[in-house]
């Protein structure tokens, strides 16, 4: 089988036209998707080249009579378009018109994609279709009884439109709608109360507190869906099947190396400081056999100490405190003068992970350039401040790189968000155990990082909280999952992302300028015996592991 050709189009004169306005082009995040997944693709900022391609994602085109030519042209001859909520220059082409936007809601898509339940979505423009002899329509739109996406024959083509706008939605739900200047609508149930006057990252989620929690057997509420994780595979299933449709392939990296299967991360804050909590943390750590991440806050513990944290195996990081009542402020310079704090304390000039005190969080992108100018190449900030919002508030539990906002024309921050799940289970005031189970089924579900944060002043004087810490460990080890530190996460994901895939003939060659020979390579087919496939996403696909020579398929 031949590798697919794919090309992602944004015109590059609406783009600017588009960020000169202030508005923003999450459509982008379609960049993010197959980064991570390292599908091979060409970004296209001009209409005369995607003759080349078998498949054309158009995220941003300009709106006049030359792109719609072009366009219908493209798959006049063959070509196939996917598009994500926009196209509306078509819709008399295709015979359809624009209804009404939508502004929240769910999908249901597990007819015809392979998701255990309805995907709740943040942005949507669906079409009615006037005539529907070249049409079809897959998922629904609960609320409103309309197509999620619809398919239209053009000659030889075919163009895929979704009515929901999927990479928007994604950034959406791991970073918001609109930057944090306000406290967040608490928890009807009094179960999180997010409007206690201090601004942070869950003030800005986008979940439903009634239709997007569900409750443990002892009544712990949770949000329980990674929606922007689960709807990256909707991408991807999508992209796959359309590309198996032309008797091609598109081999993609998976997420974790060769042996295993899934990862889970431990974390801790400092707060108080205590010395002596930080022997209960080292001895709990040694006899469960994890290696954690540090985040330590000033004043800090003992130079003494922090040689046995890093002796013991374990990643000292930063804590960034911006909280006013404890001396702290929202500012650059606040952050760099604690961070240089922190470097000498530890005797160390490289700290790569932060995790915000009290998951304070201003803005949009201000933390996450901080981190930038420092150095810093990841951040835990992005978790539940109270027991009522453990879970997935963000929609996810991946790695994954943040988008600015349109004065910065929407980058990709180079910072690794690795958000975290609960904190300090079995403390009277947060939830129980009753949640790991849940959350390691999730994570598991969507190969992403299960990260659970415990202070070790609650580990030292809660022997309930240590018991849950122990009970994570012992849970997680046998659901399979591999414990690493923030460090070592962040380490293989960017170094998975050096990764290119390409076709020699019949054989997929990988080539990245770093050692790595423990990488998984799935390679999609249109068929194959059961003994050889793997199927993902309900996908036929070959599974191999990666020793700097190529895999014939």
């Amino acid at each position: 089988m031949k590798l697919a050709r794919i090309g992602v189009f944004f015109d590059k004169q609406a783009s600017f036209s588009l960020w000169a306005d202030q508005k923003n082009i999450f459509e982008r995040y379609i960049i993010e998707v197959l980064e991570h997944a390292r599908i091979p693709y060409d970004l296209v900022d001009s209409l005369s080249a995607i003759q080349q391609f078998n498949i054309l994602i158009v995220a941003v085109a300009k709106d006049d009579d030359a792109t719609r030519k072009t366009l219908l042209h493209y798959v006049s001859l063959g070509g196939t378009i996917i598009n994500y909520g926009g196209l509306d220059f078509l819709a008399e082409d295709l015979n359809c018109k624009s209804l009404p936007k939508i502004k929240k809601g769910y999908a249901d898509l597990h007819l015809e994609f392979h998701q255990e339940s309805s995907l709740r979505f943040l942005h949507a423009a669906p079409w009615e279709c006037l005539e529907t002899n070249t049409l079809i329509e897959k998922g629904n739109i609960r609320e409103e009884n309309l197509a999620a996406l619809q398919q239209f024959s053009v000659g030889k083509g075919l163009i895929d439109r979704w009515a929901i706008h999927i990479p928007e939605s994604i950034v959406a739900f791991q970073q918001g709608t609109a930057p944090v200047t306000e406290d967040g609508i608490p928890a009807p149930d009094g179960t999180a109360n997010l409007d206690e006057g201090i601004l942070k990252a869950d003030d800005g989620f986008e979940l439903d507190w009634e239709k997007d929690r569900e409750h443990t057997e002892t009544g712990i509420p949770y949000f329980s869906q990674p929606y922007a994780d689960l709807w990256r595979e909707v991408i991807l299933e999508h992209l796959l099947q359309r590309v198996l449709d032309q008797n091609l392939t598109l081999p993609f990296v998976e997420p974790w190396p060769s042996g295993i299967d899934q990862i889970a991360m431990i974390s801790h804050d400092s707060d108080l400081n205590v010395e002596e909590s930080a022997e209960a943390a080292l001895k709990v750590l040694e006899e469960i056999g994890v290696c954690s991440t540090w985040c330590m806050i000033a004043p800090g513990y003992s130079s003494e100490m922090y040689e046995k944290v890093k002796q013991a195996g374990h990643e000292l990081a930063f804590h960034y405190n911006a909280l006013e009542t404890e001396g702290g402020s929202w500012s650059e310079e606040e952050f760099n003068a604690q961070l240089a704090w922190l470097k000498k304390a530890i005797s160390e000039n490289d700290v790569i992970s932060n995790k915000n005190h009290y998951t304070r969080f201003e803005g949009w992108g201000e933390l996450f350039r901080w981190c930038e100018r420092n150095g810093i190449e990841v951040d835990q900030t992005r978790g539940p401040s109270k027991k009522g919002n453990v879970g997935f508030p963000f929609g996810t539990c991946k790695p994954y790189f943040p988008v600015a906002w349109a004065d910065e024309h929407n980058r990709f921050y180079n910072v690794l968000e690795i958000g975290f799940l609960t904190q300090d289970l079995n403390h009277e005031t947060l939830a129980d155990t009753s949640v790991i189970q849940p959350f390691l089924e999730k994570v598991k579900r969507v190969n992403g990082v299960a990260h659970f944060l415990f202070h070790q002043i609650h580990i030292y004087n809660k022997p309930a909280v240590r018991k849950a810490i122990i009970e994570v460990a012992e849970t997680a080890k046998a659901e399979g999952f591999t414990f690493w530190t923030s460090k070592q996460i962040n380490e293989w994901e960017r170094a998975r992302r050096t990764v290119q895939l390409t076709m020699e003939g019949e054989k997929v060659k990988v080539s990245s300028d770093r050692e790595m020979d423990d990488l998984v390579v799935w390679i999609p087919v249109k068929e194959g015996s059961e003994s050889d496939c793997v199927y993902k996403f309900g996908i036929p696909g070959i599974r191999q592991i990666v020793k700097a020579e190529s895999i014939k398929i």
